[in-house]
């Protein structure tokens, strides 16, 4: 089999099936299982993550926004590329945007709303200037130059050229935030490390970690999928409920189980790092890998990319007006309902995307209906290419 027409989180899927299909009873051993991989894992890897800061003196911020973003980015930016050799490239604008609008919002709110977020405000707001710089610059290598009076009616791409330069982008940041590491001050008031392991051993654990944070998560929710079909519940509910929640549960994880520890530095830092990774190496590389770049239809000048910016923005006024140095909670609440409101006017925008199309042959609508269709639920579910398809036939 080709590498570029396998998909790992397919295989996932169908073995899970298969083992439903013998029993019910195993299903649920599977989704037992993958709840406690899930939970240790995450706690191993934020351990590993502190330790990590500790005995390098590097500021848990960075760690989140490089190492940790990396490891539960990595997997999400594969299948994005994969699609894109398998001839179904545009999917990774609307998975990027739609995650970075997610990382931010529900994400860093929910954070904040379980307990106040400490900042070290000089790194944060490097970091976050660079997560920002980062939308607005996708933002404008997608804009049709030369059509900018049309630019909510029309299609645009981002090219190929493009790619290379955020992809170009992604080495920059990952040096410069390695450079910044060694010459950054310590977290105050940190602890000695107990754990004396070497950092490359610190580093690899921490992927480990990762690897089997993504894992579990797509093994929980590709099992939830199925026992919720078993039970009758509607494909179309699945795949706006389970499905959207399922492809950011690695960095909601992730960001919990660092705040409820007491790193809300890592989780932030996770959130910044993430968005960047999303922009600079999920869209980037797929666009590179792609000659004729990723399509941007008009929902994304509409909707998706001011939605992304306001919510970016809203992150760094809330970065500037903290006070002693935390994300308050009231602030993760306002997050939070920016997202929500999001999240309608993207119900209310596909609604009116499927009306203006009406339907084609077969009465389910045309061939390119479809495909703006699929863009328009992973924009709003952040699904992955299968599970959107899934939702429509």
């Amino acid at each position: 089999m080709p590498i570029a027409s396998w998909n790992p989180e397919e295989a996932l899927a169908e073995m899970i099936q298969h083992l439903a299909d013998i029993n019910m009873l195993y299903l649920f051993g599977v989704m037992v299982v993958a709840i406690g991989i899930l939970g240790k894992s995450a706690d191993w890897m934020v351990e590993k993550a502190v330790t990590l800061s500790l005995r390098t003196g590097m500021p848990k911020v960075i760690v989140g926004a490089t190492i940790v973003s990396v490891g539960t980015t990595f997997p999400e930016a594969v299948v994005s590329v994969l699609a894109a050799l398998n001839g179904n490239p545009d999917i990774a604008l609307g998975n990027a945007v739609g995650s970075v609008i997610c990382d931010a919002g529900l994400i860093l709110g929910t954070a904040c709303l379980i307990a106040p977020l400490p900042l070290n405000k000089k790194v944060v707001n490097r970091q976050g200037w660079v997560q920002f710089g980062a939308g607005v610059v996708l933002g404008l290598f997608c804009l049709p130059y030369t059509d900018l009076g049309n630019v909510f009616e029309t299609k645009a791409t981002l090219p190929q050229w493009a790619g290379f330069i955020l992809v170009a982008g992604l080495v920059v940041y990952m040096i410069w935030s390695v450079r910044l590491a060694k010459l950054a001050d310590p977290d105050e008031g940190s602890e000695e490390a107990e754990d004396d392991s070497p950092v490359t051993i610190l580093v690899g654990s921490i992927l480990v970690g990762c690897f089997f944070v993504v894992a579990s998560s797509i093994t929980l929710i590709e099992a939830t999928k199925i026992l919720a079909s078993e039970a009758g519940i509607p494909e179309a509910v699945i795949a706006s409920t389970l499905v959207a929640f399922g492809t950011s549960l690695p960095e909601l994880v992730t960001a919990v189980t660092a705040t409820r520890k007491g790193q809300g530095e890592l989780a932030v830092g996770n959130v910044i790092g993430a968005d960047i990774l999303n922009v600079l190496f999920v869209a980037g590389a797929a666009a590179a890998i792609t000659s004729g770049g990723l399509v941007a239809e008009p929902i994304f000048f509409k909707l998706q990319f001011p939605a992304m910016l306001i919510i970016l923005l809203c992150f760094r006024i809330g970065i500037y007006a903290a006070k002693d140095g935390k994300l308050s909670r009231p602030f993760g609440a306002f997050l939070v309902a920016v997202y929500v409101i999001y999240g309608v006017l993207n119900a209310m925008f596909g609604k009116t995307e499927e009306a203006a199309f009406g339907p084609g042959e077969n009465g389910r609508g045309d061939r390119n209906h479809k495909a703006l269709t699929i863009e328009l639920v992973e924009e709003t579910a952040i699904l992955r290419p299968e599970d959107a398809a899934n939702a429509l036939f």
